[in-house]
């Protein structure tokens, strides 16, 4: 009896599967048996392709310069120094390295959100929840952010912490100065106390007051939340 043969052209999508599938299988398999020193020497594992996610202010090539890496270098090659590199980098809270083979790096960063602008040296500048000043510049990005009558720590706290908990009230907030241990908020014009350690509850709080006098109809020009378990409202100048 004649044997039957099946033959499938390059262009057949069963043979492209087997391919890829055998392609995988064998690298799966290399990189399973060969020792780590055997796989940075070959040629096939080297870095071709860095995808970067997670960027909004950086620079990919502040990123991709940070990794340190040769031009030889390779997808197997220690990576814990590279991802150390870029978790030090200004502006940057956390960053990971992953490989995927045969030739591709995959990079997530975690950038220090910005949470107001100050003057800082006779220029604007940008601050983290911390009053860190990050190397973002604020002339490219234009955040819509509040200002800061100065670069101080304890206002940036209180940003942060409103940013974190109510971003609609954050998005409303044009001002923010120290008032002693105190942080004044200009909200539409009108004033929000806070004390240093504001919690969510106390935000909250002033919100929900806030909502409450304007379903009533009623105007004020402060909202003080610096006294746990009440809002004091303020109707003068």
């Amino acid at each position: 009896m004649a044997q039957r043969r099946l033959i499938l052209s390059a262009a057949s999508p069963r043979l492209r599967l087997a391919l890829v599938l055998l392609a995988g299988a064998l690298t799966a398999g290399l990189a399973a048996n060969a020792t780590p020193g055997f796989l940075q020497r070959l040629d096939y594992f080297r870095v071709r392709r860095v995808e970067i996610a997670g960027l909004q202010y950086l620079a990919p090539g502040t990123v991709t310069a940070a990794l340190g890496l040769e031009s030889n270098a390779t997808v197997f090659d220690d990576l814990t120094a590279a991802g150390r590199r870029l978790a030090a980098l200004p502006g940057v809270n956390s960053a990971e390295v992953e490989r995927r083979l045969p030739g591709t790096l995959e990079i997530q960063v975690v950038e220090a959100r910005p949470v107001a602008l100050a003057s800082r040296s006779g220029r604007l500048a940008l601050l983290d929840s911390s009053g860190n000043v990050l190397p973002f510049d604020p002339s490219v990005f234009a955040p819509d952010l509040p200002v800061a009558a100065t670069a101080d720590r304890r206002i940036a706290r209180v940003l942060g912490r409103v940013q974190e908990h109510d971003p609609q009230m954050f998005a409303r907030v044009r001002t923010a100065w120290r008032v002693r241990d105190d942080v004044l908020l200009d909200v539409d014009g009108r004033r929000f106390w806070f004390g240093p350690a504001v919690t969510a509850e106390d935000i909250r709080a002033v919100m929900a007051v806030a909502q409450d006098l304007a379903r009533q109809g009623r105007n004020y020009q402060e909202l003080d939340g610096r006294y746990a378990g009440q809002v004091i409202v303020r109707s003068g100048a």
